[in-house]
C-alpha cells in the first residue's frame, strides 16, 4: 500500500513539474513576443532609427563647421561683410600709428623718406637722374605707386597667421582679411597721392585732364593687389617662412620695375625677349601709367601697345584667379 501511495506521489509531482515547465515555456515565449512587438513598434514610431550619423546629419541639413560654401554663396557672404571689411581696415589704420607722436603723419612721411633715400643713392651717387626730366617727380611717383603693391603683398602674406585668434573665435569669410589689409594700403595711398600731387605742382608739372586717369589706374591696381594679397595669404598660411622670404622677392621685383631708373635704357640694347618681359611687368606698367597721367615730360611712347587692355588683363587674371585660389582652401584656415 505504501508503495502504491509513493508511486502515485512521484507521478503527481512529475506531472506538476511538466506542467510548470510547459507554462514557463509558454510564458517566456509570450514575453519574448511582447518585446519583439514593442521593438517593432518603436522602430515604426522613430523615423531616424537605423540611420548612420552622416545620414542623420544630411537628413536634417547639418554640415561640418567651417565647410567651404559654393563660390557664389561665398561671394554673397563676402559682400554682406563689406561694412566689417571697411570698419576693420579703418580701425587697424588708426591703431597703426597711435603709439607714434606724429600719428597719421607717418602715412605720408614713410614714402617721402623712402623717396629721399632712393634719390640720394640712385639720383646723386649713381647718377640715374641723368636723362630723366624732373627726376624727383619721376622717382616719387614710382616709389608711391610701387609701395602700394609692396605693402599689400606683405600684409596679405601675414593676414591669416597674424589673426588666428579672430579666425577661430568668429565665423566669417576668411577673404575679408586680405581684402581688408589691401584696403588699408589703399587708404594710405590716397593720403600719399595728395602729397604726390603737391610734389608734381612744385616740380613744375601742370594740372591737366590726364590727372583723371588716376582713378582707373588705382582701381585696376587695387584689384591686381587684392588678388596677389589673397594668393600670398593662402601660401603664407601654409608656409609661415614665406613672410621672411617675401621682402627679398619684392625688393628684387622693385629693381626690375623702373622705380628709380628708366627701363628704356636697358631695353634699347637688350634682346627682344628680355625687352618684352620687362615691358610686360605689371608693376612697371602701373608706374609708367601713373607717370604718364601726372607728368607731361613722360610721353605716351614709353607705354606698350594696347596698354589698357594689358592692364585690365593683369587685374582680372590676378584678381579673379587669386580670389578662387584663396577660396579653395577656405575650410583650412585657422585649423590647428
Amino acid at each position: 500500500m505504501r508503495c502504491v501511495v509513493g508511486a502515485f506521489n512521484v507521478f503527481h509531482d512529475e506531472t506538476m513539474a511538466f506542467r510548470c515547465v510547459g507554462r514557463g515555456r509558454r510564458l517566456g515565449s509570450s514575453v519574448s513576443t511582447v518585446f519583439e512587438q514593442r521593438a517593432v513598434g518603436l522602430a515604426d514610431a522613430d523615423p531616424n532609427a537605423g540611420l548612420s550619423p552622416a545620414e542623420l546629419a544630411a537628413k536634417h541639413g547639418l554640415s561640418v563647421s567651417g565647410k567651404r560654401p559654393p563660390l557664389l554663396k561665398y561671394t554673397r557672404q563676402l559682400w554682406s561683410r563689406r561694412q566689417f571689411i571697411a570698419s576693420f581696415a579703418t580701425a587697424r589704420l588708426i591703431a597703426m600709428y597711435t603709439a607714434a607722436k606724429l600719428g597719421q603723419i607717418w602715412q605720408v612721411m614713410t614714402p617721402l623718406l623712402n623717396a629721399g633715400v632712393y634719390y640720394l643713392v640712385f639720383g646723386l651717387l649713381l647718377g640715374q637722374s641723368r636723362g630723366i626730366p624732373d627726376f624727383i617727380a619721376y622717382l616719387c611717383c614710382g616709389v608711391f605707386v610701387f609701395q602700394f603693391t609692396q605693402s599689400a603683398i606683405l600684409s596679405g602674406t601675414r593676414s591669416i597667421t597674424d589673426n588666428l585668434g579672430l579666425i577661430r573665435a568668429l565665423h566669417f569669410p576668411r577673404a575679408c582679411l586680405p581684402i581688408a589689409f589691401t584696403v588699408i594700403q589703399l587708404q594710405q595711398l590716397i593720403f600719399s597721392m595728395g602729397v604726390l600731387g603737391v610734389i608734381m605742382l612744385v616740380s613744375g608739372q601742370p594740372l591737366t585732364l590726364h590727372w583723371l586717369l588716376i582713378v582707373p589706374i588705382l582701381l585696376l591696381q587695387s584689384v591686381f593687389n587684392t588678388g596677389l594679397a589673397m594668393i600670398m595669404a593662402r601660401i603664407g598660411a601654409k608656409t609661415t617662412d614665406m613672410a621672411q622670404l617675401m621682402p627679398f622677392v619684392i625688393r628684387t621685383w622693385m629693381y626690375l620695375s623702373g622705380v628709380f631708373w628708366a627701363v628704356t635704357t636697358f631695353t634699347a640694347h637688350a634682346p627682344h625677349w628680355a625687352a618684352v618681359l620687362l615691358n610686360m611687368n605689371p608693376a612697371l606698367i602701373f608706374n609708367d601709367e601713373m607717370r604718364y597721367a601726372l607728368m607731361t615730360t613722360v610721353p605716351e611712347s614709353i607705354l606698350p601697345a594696347h596698354v589698357w587692355l594689358i592692364t585690365l588683363a593683369w587685374a582680372l587674371v590676378f584678381g579673379l584667379g587669386g580670389y578662387v585660389f584663396f577660396w579653395l582652401s577656405e575650410e583650412e584656415y585657422g585649423r590647428g
